[in-house]
């Protein structure tokens, strides 16, 4: 069985699905690996380590394809365009990725009208069984550091607390809005860096993580635990409930730092104007949730502006600035993923059950009734 690995399009993406370092595993699971020449530079794996491990390099994407069963990917391919890479996919192929597909209302039908099986790393469940294939998370472990080191750049102070010969400098106040990985992450990075650090959440049980790591959590009378770890969305009385209880506390602070999202939905919004230009002169808010539409009512997502003295910095594809470290927890999602599919497979061909639960959630379209994979009908209830 020949599993492709491309090299990503997208001009902000970095990262590859799996570095040289997976394909031992490959090997046990009697899985051969072809590479699309170029696919690892950007995350620091060049042609020569992949063949070193056992891959053959192919010269172009379509050469990389050609008679591959699985694709591997970050990104979605393009559907349409010039460019547009899905109608040379094999037919009947299985792709892999972080496919995002209800934001390209195109990529479904695309990928129908090819018969190829999207398996979307981002619907894999929060579930026990699934943990190890929960990209979701690792990648937001990566976007959670990175968000603070670019408030740390932003910020014309220093984050520690320094006493020196010319006087003590008071530590950088740091919140953090929303206690999912990312907003873990951030906490505790910003904590190591010497800020004092506060936290804010809706969930009883991330205000008690946010307390774990030393920072001060925030608390309010909203409670808004959904199933899955996740958080619901809120009522608009909940809504102005809340923006009121963070005025008062973002017009003090140096730094904020907002992650929350709820999962297919736009970022709920947390930050007014009103409250930035309450803050400080030299004063940093970084968005992590503006790929969705951002936290922040002044956000530009890909920008950081300067509103009045305040700067709001609204990055995209942060895991992608740390490509290598962010590359190998990628690809250890992918392995797990592959060895449900061919753990227990027969003559070589992967277990494609969609009734499992975790292949289920994560299939983009699903099969026709009475028909044998690879051919498929959209998922009505995605799209």
């Amino acid at each position: 069985m020949t599993l492709a690995l491309l090299r990503e399009s997208h001009p902000l993406e970095h990262r590859v699905a799996l570095a040289p370092s997976h394909l031992a595993l490959l090997g046990r699971l009697g899985l051969r690996l072809r590479v699309e020449s170029g696919a690892g530079i950007r995350a620091g794996f060049s042609d020569r380590a992949y063949e070193e491990a056992g891959a053959v390099v192919a010269s172009s994407a379509r050469e990389a394809v050609d008679g591959a069963r699985v694709i591997l990917r970050i990104r979605p391919p393009r559907a349409e365009g010039p460019d547009e890479e899905i109608s040379w996919l094999p037919r009947g192929s299985v792709l892999i990725g972080h496919l995002s597909p209800n934001e390209d209302s195109g990529l479904q039908e695309a990928l129908w009208a090819q018969d190829i099986l999207p398996l979307a790393m981002e619907r894999v469940p929060r579930t026990t069984r699934a943990q190890r294939m929960d990209v979701l998370s690792s990648q937001a472990t990566i976007a959670g550091y990175a968000g603070v080191l670019r408030a740390a750049t932003l910020l014309p102070r220093f984050f520690p607390m320094l006493t020196t010969a010319a006087g003590t400098l008071p530590p950088a106040k740091v919140l953090v809005l929303g206690a999912g990985v990312a907003g873990l992450q951030a906490i505790a990075t910003a904590r190591r860096l010497g800020a004092a650090v506060s936290g804010y959440d809706i969930r009883e049980a991330a205000r008690e993580q946010i307390r774990s790591l030393g920072a001060r959590a925030l608390q309010e009378s909203v409670q808004a635990e959904a199933s899955g770890g996740y958080a619901r969305a809120l009522s608009t009385d909940e809504q102005d409930q809340q923006l009121a209880f963070l005025a008062t506390h973002v017009s003090d602070m140096d730094v904020v730092i907002t992650t929350a999202q709820i999962p297919g939905r736009q970022a709920p919004r947390l930050i007014t104007r009103t409250m930035v230009e309450s803050m400080r002169p030299g004063s940093v808010v970084v968005d992590l949730a503006a790929e969705t539409g951002g936290n922040c009512e002044l956000s530009r997502p890909g920008e950081t502006i300067l509103h009045g003295a305040v700067q709001v910095d609204a990055p995209l594809g942060l895991p992608s600035s740390l490509a290598e470290h962010a590359s190998l927890m990628f690809g250890r999602n992918i392995l797990a993923l592959l060895e449900h599919l061919f753990r227990d497979a027969k003559d070589g061909e992967p277990n494609l059950d969609l009734n499992d639960e975790i292949l289920g959630a994560m299939a983009v379209t699903r099969p026709s009734p009475g028909a044998d994979l690879p051919l498929h009908e959209k998922d009505p209830s995605h799209g």
